[in-house]
């Protein structure tokens, strides 16, 4: 059990990208960005993020970057600003077609049911969504009312992601989110009873005082609602990045061993329900389209999770918001007043990003086939991306996996590597062992269960 221990407390990446954010650079900025949305081929697909950096209060455990804001003079120069750089993006890219919306944040809803369709007639106005398949937001249960969830249907949302971590009362205390099942339970059914039928559930391991037994109750009673899908995070803690988690008292949380079985424990609650895992910390009903995409190996992985998304391209709204194109990744200025300000001088947002080599497209499949299939067979990867210029022996990164190989999480036949059941937890580390450039950030990362 030590070893496992040792292994749980190593510090990888979440791996929602690769290269991972930690090694954007300003070398890539605003001209960068506008030239490579320019040379996107006709027919290309997109995929929009619209990131609102906005809540009522602040959660003691939240890493996102997010501020406290509860005046409508700041909601309505950001909604200002994302519809000004719809049209700065548009003018660029020109109107291709969508096929994904994802608003996330903070609490994107916090901009209201006006903000909101504002927003969206801009995208309507720049963009095609003649093939749109989903357009999903995710959302705060305790700001979710009639009217609310009204306007989300008629702006088109299909999907709705509602933030629960824990039901346990005493657990909501410590991480300073006071949400009883009863207002869970409600907000589900205004969704529903606007027509918004796919719903997704948030829950949270490794919090403050939560036992075994809380997050087995509180997988039970979110599969008590019969979300489409459900999510189960390792909580992150990081207080040298986020001051609020400052707060949370160390003392409380769970140590390695006992964080692995929470995430066992949620898992086995979640599959005696029915659910059916995806990839790491994901689970579906076996008839959503998460599971079927990864039933035919279709299963994607970016900067909101596990998704059906296969877009061409991502782009990025708001402060903070990070894109993905051919050519590489891109972020916008994080801070707000930055990002406002670069956007009302008439200039897209771009401060750092990073431009893909062919070794970092390689190494990015083999990763997202890791973290999507458990698995990998190095000799089968497309051979457009294998160069004569490329190493693609990877036999350091082989060796790398033989003490998981002997703990029995890993298994290698030829160049065929599989993780096991025991090893799901650990799909992170597996996937670092083809990182290139992780020996030299490890230390900015969080811990891989």
């Amino acid at each position: 059990m030590n070893s496992v221990i040792a292994l749980a407390e190593r510090n990888v990446p979440r791996y929602t990208s690769y290269p991972t954010a930690p090694h954007f650079t300003p070398t890539v900025d605003a001209k960068t960005y506008a030239g490579w949305l320019a040379a996107m081929p006709a027919g290309s697909t997109l995929s929009l993020y619209i990131h609102v950096p906005f809540c009522t209060d602040i959660c003691l455990y939240c890493g996102c970057h997010t501020k406290a804001v509860r005046r409508a003079e700041p909601l309505d120069a950001y909604t200002d600003r994302l519809v000004q750089e719809i049209g700065l993006v548009s003018a660029t890219v020109g109107s291709r077609k969508v096929v994904h919306i994802h608003w996330g944040g903070g609490t994107p809803s916090i901009l209201g049911k006006d903000r909101l369709a504002r927003i969206v007639a801009s995208i309507e106005a720049s963009f095609d969504l003649s093939e749109l398949r989903e357009h999903a937001i995710e959302l705060d249960p305790r700001r979710l009312d009639k009217e609310l969830a009204q306007g989300l249907a008629a702006i088109g949302v299909t999907r709705a992601s509602l933030g629960v971590q824990d039901f346990s009362p005493h657990v909501q205390e410590a991480i300073g989110r006071i949400q009883p099942f009863e207002t869970v339970r409600d907000a589900a059914a205004l969704l529903r009873e606007a027509g918004i039928e796919r719903i997704n559930i948030d829950l949270m391991y490794g919090l403050p005082r939560q036992t075994i037994a809380d997050v087995e109750r509180s997988a039970s009673l979110a599969a008590s609602l019969h979300p489409a899908r459900l999510a189960l995070f390792g909580y992150a803690h990081v207080p040298w990045f986020k001051g609020n988690q400052k707060l949370i008292d160390v003392a409380a949380l769970a140590g390695p061993g006992e964080r692995i079985e929470q995430a066992r424990a949620a898992s086995r609650t979640l599959a005696s329900h029915g659910y059916v895992p995806i990839g790491l910390d994901h689970f579906a009903r076996p008839d959503d389209d998460l599971a079927t995409v990864q039933r035919a190996g279709r299963l994607r992985r970016n900067f909101q999770g596990y998704t059906t998304d296969e877009a061409d391209g991502l782009i990025g709204f708001g402060a903070s918001a990070i894109g993905k194109l051919p050519q590489g990744f891109i972020q916008n200025a994080v801070d707000i007043a930055g990002y406002s300000r670069t956007i009302e001088s008439g200039s897209l947002a771009t401060i750092k990003g990073v431009a893909v080599s062919s070794d970092d497209v390689l190494r990015a499949e083999i990763i997202e086939r890791l973290m999507c299939d458990l698995g990998v067979d190095l000799d089968t990867l497309p051979a457009s991306k294998l160069t004569d210029s490329l190493d693609t022996s990877f036999g350091r990164e082989l060796h790398d996996l033989d003490g998981l190989v002997a703990a029995g999480m890993v298994r290698i036949d030829g160049r065929r590597i599989s993780i096991t059941e025991e090893g799901r937890p650990f799909v992170r580390l597996v996937a670092a062992a083809f990182d290139a450039y992780l020996p030299q950030n490890r230390s900015r990362h969080s811990v891989a269960v």
